[in-house]
């Protein structure tokens, strides 16, 4: 059964950093997968932050930029996403899933406050 454990998050100001970190199990991810980070604020659609694929080519929604580096872990398909210079508009829910993303492969998430 697959299986995405995020954690990492916290309660943070402005300009802090946070890093997360995700790792997946189950037999699908037994193999080499792109992975991507999402986020979903209260009240809004959920989107993407971060893709990195297998070979390790990324790929980063504009607004974080310069600011996010995805990279992955040692363990099979683990991700992590280092976050800096976080902004209050960052303040979400935030999920690791397969690129594109599966249904059901959703994880609880790791809540991420940024206030100023």
């Amino acid at each position: 059964q697959v299986r995405l454990v995020e954690s990492g998050g916290g309660l943070v100001q402005p300009g802090e950093s946070l890093k997360l970190a995700c790792v997946p199990s189950g037999d699908y991810f037994d193999s080499p997968r792109t992975m991507a980070w999402f986020r979903q604020a209260p009240g809004k659609a959920r989107e993407w932050v971060a893709i990195i694929s297998y070979s390790g080519t990324t790929n980063y929604k504009d607004d974080v930029k310069a600011r996010f580096t995805v990279s992955r872990g040692s363990a099979k398909n683990s991700i992590y996403l280092q976050m800096d210079g976080l902004k209050p508009e960052d303040s979400a829910l935030y999920f690791c899933n397969n690129w594109p993303p599966r249904d059901g492969f959703w994880g609880p998430g790791t809540q991420v406050l940024v206030y100023s």
